[in-house]
């Protein structure tokens, strides 16, 4: 009588609580992957994917059988396979030899590899063998199809999938998406069941990320930088391009660039994008600074007068040019054309130091870059309360101060884009998995100088070009408005122990569409002879060419020089 009541109470009274918790034993989760997103430049070309992979596994105690059977669809019936006959087989499409993979299928475990990450149709070919036991689990692996091509801005993954440096780093929470989860019920001997209960939530995959680059650019830039540091013997070298009127960069090239596909081939203080990691003394490009400064609280004309000797002290003290030259009288224009520092010293002299510190920041000397890059360099700005008695001068034409490349081709897109500052933009569009795409919207920007001031400015900087340091960057076809920049590069002894070379410049000046930046860091040989130039030339040219950009079609407008 107790065992029936016991067992009424059983079946009948808590039959779906004894069935759940039986239930609950024998289900087991797994989780589900979701596919990282991918990188893609501005034109949908890929800079980083994850593919489709599979590895093949096994439950070596469903495939201890001597044979098996399989339906042939050419003859409409089931066949007899020996297990020797279809380990033959699985090794012919898998490409691993008979006695590993013997070692492999056979044995007491519930779960082996056989071969990891195998294509879908390699994986297709191995399950229709249909050796029992035999099946796939998904997964994915980081490809690189461009190489290096950008490959300190993307970054790379670890054999795991953990992202290390770049964008996928950075990007992350973007890139990685949500895993989902698998639920099945298995017996007790371990065995999944059939047609059990199996309840899938399946994951979503991360986001797409476009970027602004353009991968052919890139890699013509990066061509150009890396042949031009080998001539010169160069530590290492980049190139900026940037877009005037939206801030986009088109290209950051780096001289020496890891493959993701391979990123130890490269030693891994060569892996990080200079452009915005490496801050460094600026030198003369930034001169343009000072001249709009000055220009827009109206104390100075681009044909302003000065008397300049070779030698010009102040406060104490002296400053003198690059060249040894007489007396000479010349427009603040012509002061700027031939890089001179009595000069540039001279018309900073007429804003305080609170003014010229405001007007560095203005530009956005000191400042964050907001690329999305984790290896930005915000440059160093001391307040001008810190700045000494030589300091207060030598910002004026960019020493005492540092900056990276990409704030050196934003300083130049705010004169470009008549005198609107924009954030550079690396990102366009973050990208669902279903299509739909969230762009990065261009910021309006912050006024810097009037339309006027710009104007003036960059018909300096096409003096300067035709008259002055930056004729080794002239077009044939096109205007251009440059400033080269020369600085004594720091040693690791605290010493200077060699120079950072600039070429900045605006094409087609009249109607400005790009800015492009050259930097060269401790070059080799007589610096007469080192020429930034010639990289802004050829990338210059390409970016202009490629982009459809009508050529100019009037002579050049300059100041004059001298009076």
């Amino acid at each position: 009588m107790v065992l029936g009541v016991r067992l009424f109470q059983l079946q009948a009274l808590d039959l779906n609580g004894m069935a759940q918790a039986g239930l609950s034993k024998r289900l087991t989760t797994t989780a589900v992957q979701p596919v990282r997103g991918s990188i893609v430049d501005m034109n949908g070309k890929y800079f980083a994917r994850s593919v489709e992979r599979y590895d093949l596994v096994v439950d070596q105690r469903l495939s201890a059988v001597e044979e098996f059977r399989r339906f042939n669809e050419e003859l409409d019936e089931w066949e007899v396979i020996p297990m020797d006959q279809g380990l033959s087989e699985l090794s012919a499409v898998i490409g691993v030899d008979g006695e590993t993979l013997r070692g492999a299928v056979l044995g007491d475990k519930n779960f082996n590899y056989i071969l990891k990450s195998v294509t879908p149709e390699v994986k297709n070919r191995a399950l229709a063998v249909k050796i029992p036991g035999v099946y796939a689990d998904q997964t994915s692996v980081r490809t690189y199809p461009a190489g290096a091509v950008g490959g300190s801005i993307i970054g790379f993954v670890s054999e795991n999938g953990d992202p290390q440096e770049g964008l996928e780093y950075s990007l992350n929470d973007q890139l990685t998406g949500t895993a989902g989860q698998r639920t099945f019920e298995i017996g007790g001997d371990g065995i999944r069941i059939p047609y059990a209960t199996n309840e899938d939530v399946p994951a979503v995959d991360g986001r797409d990320v476009r970027l602004t680059i353009d991968q052919d650019l890139q890699w013509f830039a990066q061509q150009t930088i890396a042949s031009q540091v080998k001539d010169y013997k160069a530590d290492w070298g980049n190139i900026v391009v940037v877009e005037t009127d939206t801030g986009a960069i088109r290209a950051m090239a780096e001289s020496t660039t890891p493959d993701p596909n391979d990123p130890t081939a490269t030693p891994a203080d060569e892996r990080r994008p200079n452009s915005v990691s490496a801050s460094f003394e600026p030198g003369s490009t930034t001169k343009v600074i000072t001249m709009a400064g000055a220009i827009e609280q109206g104390l100075i004309e681009p044909t302003s007068r000065f008397t300049l000797e070779n030698r010009y002290t102040v406060d104490g003290q002296t400053f003198k040019d690059a060249f040894e030259h007489e007396t000479e009288k010349r427009t603040a224009a012509g002061i700027l054309a031939k890089s001179m520092n009595t000069g540039t010293v001279q018309v900073g002299q007429k804003l305080t130091r609170q003014e010229r510190y405001d007007w560095l920041k203005k530009f956005g000397i000191g400042e964050p870059l907001g690329t999305g890059l984790n290896e930005e360099n915000q440059g160093l700005l001391t307040t001008p309360d810190k700045w000494d008695d030589r300091q207060q001068y030598t910002v004026l034409f960019g020493q005492g101060l540092t900056q990276t490349a990409l704030h050196t081709a934003m300083v130049y897109q705010t004169i470009a884009n008549d005198g609107v500052r924009l954030p550079p933009r690396l990102i366009d569009a973050y990208i669902d998995p279903d299509g739909t795409e969230h762009e990065v919207p261009a910021a309006e920007g912050t006024k810097v100088v009037s339309p006027e001031t710009a104007a003036k400015v960059r018909k300096m900087l096409e003096t300067v070009t035709e008259e002055g340091s930056g004729k080794s960057g002239e077009l044939e076809q096109y205007r251009v408005g440059s400033k080269t920049g020369t600085a004594e590069a720091p040693g690791s002894s605290g010493g200077y122990d060699g120079y950072t070379l600039s070429y900045a410049g605006i094409a087609p000046i009249e109607d400005p569409e790009y800015v492009v930046v050259v930097t060269l860091q401790r070059p080799q040989g007589d610096l007469y002879y080192l020429i930034p130039g010639l990289s802004f030339q050829k990338v210059m040219q390409q970016v202009l060419n490629s982009n459809n950009v009508p050529a100019s079609t009037m002579k050049p407008d300059i100041y004059p020089v001298k009076y």
